[in-house]
């Protein structure tokens, strides 16, 4: 990792190249930070094998403190920075597979709220609201909500992880019960699901109750 400071960090990788009379290998660090990519020369390496000439621009970079590990931040629930960056790579809302749901039913012309909360005075939010219809749509996430086909149990903290997705799945359940007993019909898709799918499911169910409600 590249420590961007500010307790930020960017991915970096090392490639090689010939110099232009190409007799020398060269090493390379690469890392992108905000979409721009940088690049910094480590020098020439003369290992045997492509694979040993990447090892040794590895070395010249950690010990040159061009790479560091990234530090978790105090109270981390991660066990390690992989873990970290998987988990910030799930984010709670405008995921892309939301994305690609609301713009096929934004194209099939559906109007609808993003991240609201169907009933007043509870703290439970759909991903997708039809408030005329009075439909919630939820994609839920293959790491946090459990999915069956894709989850993995984590072999690290194992009894902490179990017991959180538990924990997910029963307030998944929970959301979807008082919503219907408050009248809503809930559509939940997870993230690995076909958008169009989804979206057809959707659309003949805020269709239907929208011509409920109008007659």
């Amino acid at each position: 990792m590249v420590d961007l400071g500010a307790s930020r960090y960017a991915r970096a990788s090392v490639d090689l190249r010939l110099n232009r009379t190409a007799t020398e290998v060269l090493a390379r660090l690469r890392w992108s930070d905000g979409g721009k990519a940088h690049t910094h020369e480590l020098g020439q390496v003369s290992r045997s094998t492509r694979a040993r000439n990447l090892s040794e621009g590895w070395t010249i970079a950690r010990n040159s403190g061009l790479v560091t590990t990234e530090r978790l931040p105090s109270g981390s629930w991660a066990s390690s920075a992989g873990a970290r960056a998987s988990m910030r790579g799930n984010r709670s809302r405008d995921t892309e597979p939301e994305l690609a749901l609301r713009r096929l039913l934004h194209r099939r012309g559906l109007r609808y709220r993003v991240s609201a909360r169907p009933i007043v005075g509870s703290r439970r939010t759909a991903d997708i609201l039809f408030p005329k219809a009075k439909v919630a749509v939820f994609v839920d996430g293959c790491f946090w909500h459990g999915c069956p086909e894709h989850h993995r149990p984590s072999s690290v903290n194992s009894t902490f992880w179990r017991d959180k997705i538990e924990q997910n799945r029963k307030r998944d359940a929970d959301t979807t019960a008082q919503l219907n007993t408050a009248g809503w019909t809930v559509i939940r898709a997870w993230e690995h699901e076909d958008p169009a799918t989804t979206a057809d499911l959707v659309e003949a169910a805020v269709r239907i109750r929208t011509s409920r409600a109008d007659g």
